[in-house]
């Protein structure tokens, strides 16, 4: 049994386009990748060979054997995506970290 990663997914894939798409907790989107339970290992090294970097709603497909999920801290990183920082960036702090402090005014940017 192999369990492969698909990834690079337009975000409009259902999962009756795949077995099983990753989305996201809080709003429900898909998250762009999924994962595919192959039971012949042959089969699914395959399916890598001739799928890989195949094209999917004009994205190319990344596609490889899974990997176990590592213990990660969360909240970390500052790359892409983040909700909070509309997706420039930023670091791993969460909603409540500045909780009993007073705000301080910000100067207008113009």
């Amino acid at each position: 049994m192999k369990n492969l990663y698909v990834g690079n997914l337009p975000h409009s894939t259902t999962e009756s386009e795949l077995v099983s798409i990753v989305t996201d907790r809080e709003t429900g989107r898909a998250r762009g990748f999924g994962f595919v339970e192959m039971t012949n290992p042959a089969e699914a090294d395959k399916a890598i060979a001739a799928l890989n970097g195949t094209e999917l709603g004009g994205r190319a497909l990344k596609i490889n054997e899974a990997q176990p999920k590592t213990d990660r801290p969360r909240g970390g990183g500052g790359g892409g995506g983040g909700k909070r920082f509309g997706g420039g960036g930023g670091g791993g702090r969460g909603r409540d970290d500045y909780q009993g402090h007073a705000r301080q005014p910000r100067e207008p940017r113009w």
